[in-house]
């Protein structure tokens, strides 16, 4: 233990100074990335906002501490530990801590949060998490009166102003930048994007808004099956010009369409409930499944996967219980989704049918843990979490043999299909997002759109049909395409359907 006491002020600058110091590299490597530092104004710039950065910590901290005693010390411990984790997750992956990713950690269940751990993680978490806290507990401190305090908050304040409005001449270039900037500051970019989002999910949570009433324009026999891809970025299938043959059984079956589609977003959330509703609104609107199955269409949903909408059907099954009744040895992976599909369609009793497959093939960053042995096509491939273990080239072998098998899973669906008898049948994929493969040293999902590189929000969309309305030609969609297309092939009347966003004809 330390035998000198240090002044509580004293104290909290040392810590704001330590979790400068520790945490914020990736901050100050971001700006003098994005602006001419050799210039007076760039200089003062940096100069400034590490100042504020350190004053506003400062003041927080002051605030959050004062008279918490052992309590604010653990908090402190707590914001040292989770700062360590999110670096590592900044530095390995490249991510924002914005309110989106947040969304994605709320929304990771265990097995792909387990798929994260490796030693570099806990090095982090030890050496910048662990060993900081050693040091927040055993300082003994000397308290400051209220009047002391009052004053240094004051002065801190109004330091804060006076710094905010010498920069006014870049204020525009911080705004333009501020979700990166606010993503990078610790602990406040979680905290505060943490709180963001709850707000955001209270206000979403509300009643979803109903469609109107539907009818249906025949009787006939259909069937849709909607597979939502995970992370399948639109440049890795041969389908769209792709340099490997990552779409064998695909790019030889007839009367496959691939358009051109952008995500609505880079995160699965998001991605999944643009693909489900019939426009792209932050209101959360009837969806798809839930639309159907009001009007009396069979609808299945079956998933290796999370972070849809509240769905509000009969038949939803998760891949635990799918595997319970699946016979073979790739029940493990997507493949699940698939076993017995063709028997519960000639199982049921309705006219109209939705089938929806929510799959996880291509999610990382364990690539090689997503497809059977048999589809490693491309080698080496990367089998590691740190990333940076692997080439970029082992790594977009792993992703593209994740591609492989979706092209595997898709063409498993059209079969199924095409042996149903009596039915108009189609199958449409649409990925959730795309992924990021170590372009401009960026890794997997979740930056903002405006942010984000084309990797990650370009996606593939592909239609196979049978029987039916044909095919158009269009060359661009969107994923609201998919409720639309889907009405318009199993004959739905709706004052929402729009003919424009429809793939049929």
């Amino acid at each position: 233990m330390l035998k000198n006491k240090v002044t509580f002020s004293f104290y909290i600058l040392g810590i704001s100074i330590l979790n400068l110091l520790l945490f914020h590299l990736p901050l100050f490597r971001f700006v003098l990335n994005n602006i001419d530092y050799g210039t007076l104004n760039g200089g003062l710039l940096v100069l400034s906002l590490f100042i504020m950065a350190l004053v506003a910590n400062f003041f927080a901290f002051y605030v959050l501490l004062f008279r918490s005693g052992i309590a604010g010390r653990i908090l402190m411990c707590i914001f040292f530990i989770i700062n360590a984790v999110a670096l590592y997750f900044i530095n390995t992956y490249g991510v924002i801590i914005d309110e989106s990713m947040i969304g994605n950690v709320l929304n990771t269940n265990y097995s792909e949060s387990s798929s994260f751990f490796s030693f570099q993680l806990l090095g982090y978490f030890i050496l910048f998490g662990l060993i900081s806290c050693y040091f927040i507990l055993i300082i003994p401190v000397v308290k400051e009166s209220v009047r002391r305090c009052v004053i240094i908050c004051l002065l801190s304040l109004l330091f804060i102003i006076v710094f905010v409005f010498a920069n006014s001449s870049n204020w525009l270039w911080i705004d333009k930048n501020s979700k990166t900037l606010g993503g990078l500051v610790m602990p406040w970019s979680y905290t505060v994007n943490t709180a963001l989002f709850y707000l955001h999910q209270h206000q979403s949570d509300k009643k979803e808004i109903l469609l109107p009433s539907a009818t249906f324009t025949d009787n006939k026999k259909a069937v849709v099956v909607l597979v939502i891809g995970e992370s399948a970025r639109r440049e890795n299938f041969s389908l769209y010009g792709y340099g490997k043959n990552t779409n064998p059984l695909l790019s030889k079956t007839d009367n496959v369409h691939a358009f051109a589609a952008n995500s609505c977003a880079t995160y699965t959330t998001a991605g999944v409930k643009c693909i489900l509703q019939h426009q792209d609104t932050k209101e959360l609107y009837e969806i798809l499944p839930n639309y159907l199955y009001r009007h009396k269409v069979d609808v299945v949903w079956r998933t290796n996967n999370w972070g849809e909408p509240p769905v509000h059907i009969e038949d939803y099954h998760t891949k635990e219980k799918l595997a319970t009744g699946c016979n073979g040895e790739n029940c493990d992976y997507d493949e699940v989704l698939v076993s017995g599909l063709k028997e519960r369609i000639v199982s049921s009793s309705h006219y109209k049918i939705l089938i929806v497959l929510h799959t996880s093939t291509s999610h990382g960053p364990t690539y090689s843990t997503k497809y059977p042995k048999q589809f490693e096509v491309f080698s080496p491939a990367c089998n590691s979490v740190e990333l940076s273990r692997c080439s970029q080239q082992e790594l977009i072998n792993a992703y593209d043999n994740t591609i492989v098998y979706t092209d595997y899973l898709l063409s498993r669906v059209i079969g199924e299909l095409k042996e149903l008898k009596g039915y108009r049948s189609s199958m449409i994929y649409v990925s959730d997002h795309g992924e990021s493969l170590g372009e401009k040293n960026l890794y997997m999902h979740g930056l903002p759109v405006s942010l984000a590189p084309k990797q990650q929000y370009e996606v593939p969309f592909i239609v196979w049909s049978s029987g039916g309305p044909a095919i158009k030609n269009d060359q661009s969609v969107s994923q609201n395409y998919v409720f639309h297309s889907v009405l318009r092939f199993l004959g739905v009347k709706s004052p929402v359907y729009n003919e424009k966003m429809s793939v049929f004809k």
